[in-house]
């Protein structure tokens, strides 16, 4: 182990088509360690066994690598309009979201990075993130959520999915909020690290924050759909604020006609 370099856990859930999986996990043996050092656990909820299979194959050429078994049998059905969670699916990877965090810190690690298995990360991403002296940020990438619209980011500045500036008790019109979201996307484009409200799938936390107890269980009194909402108002109550960094976004595979998009990814971002 090399005492200069921080110590960061890479944690991903995963549920996933192997044709998917197997560009996530090539994108992560990309990743620049030049001032980081990289442990891994994945935790396999795969009802396909290839992919299963591709968890274990890459345990043989990284290092240290663990795979948790899940002991759930669950269906997640997604398609070429969308994917369709449901509060079951949703609170059993809050709970997957918590080993991790949980794994991270009794090995006293000095990052977590929890990033979803359908996502293609820049070499530069864990290196970058690391370097913003923030104790929770996530690298950013757009996803067209319906076919054919606009790709949005995966962040956010209030509530469950507020993309634009509004202070409580503000009144605005469609055109104030439609100028003030042009504005926030606008922003979002521009390199550089950026606080908001929200955020998600690609996120480095520290261990200053997991220590004082960031996790992804339900607020009871808060009627917010998904834990990525859950974790990030627990974590802003507690003082911890939210950033995004924008200079090296990941890409995002949310539908398999999204693999078309890899090889020009790829090109563009080969460090």
């Amino acid at each position: 182990m090399n005492e200069n370099k921080k110590r960061v856990l890479l944690g991903s859930p995963v549920h996933q088509k192997p044709a998917i999986l197997r560009e996530f996990l090539s994108s992560l043996c990309r990743l620049r360690q030049d001032h980081v050092e990289f442990g891994y656990f994945f935790i396999d909820d795969n009802q396909d066994e290839q992919s299963s299979a591709m968890l274990q194959e890459f345990a043989q050429i990284a290092n240290p690598v663990m795979v948790q078994k899940s002991k759930y049998r669950d269906e997640y059905y997604r398609n070429e309009n969308t994917h369709f969670w449901n509060e079951h699916l949703i609170w059993k990877v809050a709970e997957f979201k918590n080993t991790l965090i949980r794994h991270a810190t009794d090995e006293q690690y000095d990052f977590l990075f929890l990033v979803d298995s359908d996502l293609l990360l820049h070499p530069k991403t864990v290196e970058q993130l690391v370097a913003s002296g923030k104790d929770i940020v996530s690298e950013i990438f757009w996803t067209s959520w319906q076919p054919n619209t606009a790709p949005q980011p995966q962040v956010w500045l209030q509530d469950e999915y507020t993309q634009w500036e509004q202070q409580r008790g503000e009144k605005l019109s469609d055109k104030d909020r439609a100028i003030r979201y042009e504005q926030f996307i606008t922003q979002l484009k521009v390199p550089g690290v950026y606080e908001i409200g929200g955020l998600g799938a690609c996120t480095l936390i520290s261990r200053q924050a997991m220590v004082a107890g960031v996790n992804f269980n339900p607020i009871k009194n808060l009627s917010f759909w998904g834990e990525d909402r859950h974790f990030c108002v627990r974590a802003a109550a507690m003082g911890f604020p939210l950033y995004v960094d924008t200079f090296f976004p990941a890409y995002h595979i949310y539908r398999e006609s999204d693999l078309e998009g890899v090889d020009k990814f790829k090109l563009e971002n080969g460090d």
